[in-house]
């Protein structure tokens, strides 16, 4: 792609996620989104390959509808209530729409099935900003209407994400698309918390957007995008390998690194606010998406020459780390001794 294309694309999206995350008005708002979308959908197909004009489609159409549906809540609720502001959303029916439509910007369960198609369609880079930049607007939006959402609802979308994300990625062999459940799976974790600490899940896709950012270029790095291909890359960049899998295994939740924090807060929180058969049903779904984490992390580094697979070994590369990737997994893996300091600034 054309670099000043590219670079107008980009600066679009910043300035699309900026107007929606600094906006009052609905309309505001909804005029950031659509300049995601929009700058957002080039970045997808540039390849013109079948498959990225496919998911560019899919996407469209998705985030069209979704965004539609924002527009309508923002209007019912003004109808009613007289307000334009966003965290003035009282009326039930609005904040129903509101609420579905949101789901279906992210990705929630059950509006789900656009987000792995479109990002096994989509280059890594792509898949990375659709993965994190373009959830911030929409988790925006949550956040400052968080209070006025119904709690059953956002509830039953967290435990059906949860447990659709860590089911659907179990046979995958692709990894975007394995990312792409493992996200709908935080999604999850985000969702649940969102009524009762808010900031929780701010500080949840903060964690999630650094590890993902880490996971998504290292991969990028490597040119892995599917199993097989992993199972041969040790050679090509060793010390790289061993960072993805702490990486991987952070992204899982496990102790002591740092996806550990997030899911410890969320069910503490939980616990406290008499939802202890929540949190309990949801720690338990988080085990099915640490079965395929564990997979990518056994693929990654624990296949060692020799094995069975019928691969040519590849080349060591002499290409430095980007200092980028060596920060992100640095923060992925190393942040939980630092969870005081932490919680006091959220």
């Amino acid at each position: 792609m054309n670099p000043q294309a590219n670079l107008i694309f980009i600066t679009s999206l910043l300035l699309g996620t900026t107007i929606t995350i600094s906006s009052n008005h609905w309309i505001m708002a909804w005029t950031g989104l659509e300049i995601n979308t929009l700058a957002v959908l080039p970045l997808i197909s540039k390849s013109h390959h079948p498959r990225a004009i496919e998911a560019a489609t899919k996407y469209f159409l998705t985030q069209a509808a979704a965004s539609a549906l924002v527009l309508f809540s923002s209007m019912t609720n003004a109808w009613h209530t007289g307000q334009w502001d966003i965290t003035q959303l009282t009326h039930p029916t609005s904040c129903l729409i509101l609420t579905s439509a949101i789901a279906m910007k992210l990705g929630l369960v059950p509006f789900h099935f656009w987000f792995p198609e479109v990002l096994q369609g989509s280059p890594l880079t792509t898949g990375l900003i659709l993965s994190t930049a373009m959830k911030l607007p929409p988790m925006t939006l949550l956040y400052m209407t968080s209070s006025s959402l119904n709690p059953t609802l956002l509830t039953i979308l967290a435990i059906l994400s949860a447990a659709l994300g860590g089911w659907m990625g179990l046979n995958q062999t692709q990894i975007r698309k394995i990312l792409a459940f493992s996200s709908i799976s935080h999604l999850g974790w985000m969702a649940i918390i969102l009524i009762y600490n808010p900031k929780l899940t701010l500080l949840n896709f903060y964690l999630y957007a650094v590890m993902t950012t880490a996971v998504f270029l290292t991969l990028n790095t490597t040119k892995v995008l599917k199993l097989s291909t992993l199972l041969i890359a040790w050679t090509k960049a060793p010390s790289l390998n061993t960072m993805l899998l702490l990486t991987l295994l952070s992204l899982a939740g496990l102790p002591p690194l740092t996806g550990f924090l997030p899911k410890w807060l969320i069910i503490q929180e939980l616990t406290k606010q008499d939802m202890a058969p929540a949190a309990t049903l949801i720690s338990l779904l988080s085990l099915l998406s640490l079965f395929f984490y564990l997979r990518l992390a056994y693929c990654t580094t624990i296949t060692l020459p020799p094995h069975t697979t019928n691969h040519m070994k590849q080349w060591r590369t002499n290409k430095p780390t980007s200092t980028a990737i060596a920060i992100l997994t640095t923060v992925s893996v190393m942040l939980l001794p630092a969870s005081p300091m932490i919680l006091t600034i959220v």
